[in-house]
Formats: C-alpha cells, sequence, structure tokens
C-alpha cells in the first residue's frame, strides 16, 4: 500500500530516506538517541509511531526507524522497508536484482536467568515466537530450529493452546556484535507485557511460574535469557526476505533476582555506541 505521495503507507518513506543499514528501536525517543550519535543527519521524518532519522556514523550511512511494541508492528515496518528497496513503487513489481538489509533491533528487555546481570547486553541466537506473526508466512526453518522447538515444547513449559515457533538470528551478523559484556540465548518473544509473561494483575492467567520454569529449562547447549516483544517476527520475517537480523538488549530487570534497573538512559547510550561500531 502506498500514500497519495507514493510513499510505502505506514512508515510514509521514499527509497531515498532509508539506508541499508538500519538499527530498529520500540520507543520513539530512542531514535534521537540513535541519531544524536551520528556524525551529520540528513533526514528526519515522523508519522504515527514511526520515527526515522538518516544519517553519517563513521562513514557508514545508518538509519534509525522506530517500530513501537509488539509483532504486529514488526510485521508492518519488515514489509515496508524490504518493499522500499526490493519492489518497485512505480510499476509495483519486484526488482530483478535484490538489496540486502541490515536490521539490528536495539531494545530494553527483561532478563530471565539469575546469574545475568542488570544492564548487561543480552544478544539473541535464537528468538521463540509466542505471538501468532511467524504462522502466516511461508519460510523454511532449519533442522536446528526444528529440532530445539520439539525439545522445548516437549518440556511443557507453555500452555497448551500457544503454538510457539523458533528463529535463529543471521549468524554472522548476530557474531558482530558478540562481546565480553554480552550474554547469548534464547529470546522469547511474548505478544504481550502481562499474561503472556506470566504476570498477573486482576484477572488469573494460564501462565503462573511461566519464568521460574524458563529460567530452569536447558538442553545442554540452550538456555532462555530475556523476555522481549519483537524478534520472533523480525527474524522470521526479515530473513525470509533475504536480510540480515540480530537483536542486542539492555537488560533492565532481572525477573528471578526482583531488580530494577533505576536509570538505564547512560547504559542505553553506551549500548548504541557499541552498536553503530559494529553494525
Amino acid at each position: 500500500m502506498l500514500n497519495s505521495k507514493n510513499q510505502v503507507y505506514h512508515l510514509a518513506l521514499s527509497p531515498e530516506h532509508v539506508a541499508s543499514k538500519i538499527i530498529l528501536v520500540g520507543d520513539q525517543e530512542r531514535v534521537s538517541l540513535v541519531s544524536s550519535q551520528f556524525d551529520t543527519v540528513e533526514f528526519k521524518s515522523s508519522h504515527r509511531e514511526f520515527f526515522c532519522h538518516t544519517g553519517i556514523y563513521k562513514n557508514k550511512r545508518i538509519s534509525a526507524i522506530s517500530t513501537g511494541i509488539g509483532t504486529d508492528n514488526i510485521d508492518i515496518v519488515v514489509n515496508e522497508l524490504d518493499a522500499l528497496f526490493n519492489i518497485d513503487l512505480i510499476t509495483r513489481t519486484e526488482k530483478e536484482q535484490s538489496t540486502k538489509l541490515e536490521l539490528l533491533r536495539i531494545g530494553t528487555c527483561g532478563i530471565l536467568q539469575s546469574d545475568i546481570p542488570i544492564h548487561a547486553y543480552v544478544l539473541s541466537e535464537f528468538a521463540l515466537g509466542l505471538d501468532n506473526v511467524g504462522h502466516f508466512y511461508d519460510v523454511d526453518f532449519s533442522p536446528e530450529e526444528i529440532q530445539l522447538l520439539e525439545t522445548i515444547q516437549n518440556r511443557d513449559i507453555f500452555p497448551k493452546h500457544v503454538a510457539p515457533y523458533l528463529k535463529k538470528g543471521t549468524g554472522d551478523f548476530v557474531h558482530k556484535f558478540d562481546g565480553p559484556k554480552c550474554f547469548k540465548g534464547i529470546t522469547v518473544t511474548s505478544s504481550g507485557f502481562y499474561g503472556p509473561q506470566g504476570r498477573e494483575l486482576r484477572l488469573p492467567t494460564h501462565t503462573r511460574g511461566l519464568h521460574e520454569k524458563l529460567e530452569q529449562f536447558t538442553d545442554g547447549k540452550n538456555r532462555f535469557v530475556n523476555f522481549e516483544m519483537e524478534s520472533s517476527a523480525l527474524f522470521t520475517l526479515g530473513q525470509g526476505l533475504g536480510h540480515s537480523c540480530a537483536t542486542i538488549c539492555l537488560g533492565i530487570a532481572n525477573r528471578p533476582n526482583l531488580e530494577f534497573s533505576s536509570d538505564y538512559k547512560t547504559h542505553m547510550i553506551e549500548l548504541i555506541k557499541y552498536s553503530l561500531d559494529r553494525i
């Protein structure tokens, strides 16, 4: 879908506005936090929850784009970003030569392991989706992904009516962001913040004790490291379209230890710098 300016409908962007290296953030305000590190900023826009700043950082052209919260928004953002590069918006036909994007999500997360400290960098090797977005697309899953998902499902962790899917991040791209401060593992992408993540206010849930079950899981190699709300759709749609995808999050709450960061902005700026140097 296009708007009256022949821009992709929701993002309200044209191809010249966006770089092929893209930082995705949930929070609109975090876009300016990213672009404040650029040497120059050439373009700024906002439409609904989707803010975009494009500029130069150490001779690299990079865009920072806000997605808002949730995999439903990732469905919009990834499809429309791909369309900007790989569909001719005039003829509305697929281009003969495709462009591969680098899509890095920088987010915040809840930590699921007691040994991971607050403000650690949590790097997603896999994303397990408790949402349903990935189920709507005809994408391939590797034997490794299928086997790990089967192992998880056999442990009786999630309510029986939940149908998770699992996708690995782009290995070489994920590796670029690995470092001494990083903890790697399986990210759980939830379809909500309260019941789907095992929180209960007034309404009873089917997920009591969920984070304790996640904390205890291991197959001898992999473990769950964090909760967030976007990566499963990013990995599945992004890689299905041929792009490189990774997620790195700042841990701002440790669920087992009942710890929460009182002020994480300085640490987020450091994570942004760390990521910009590596993308």
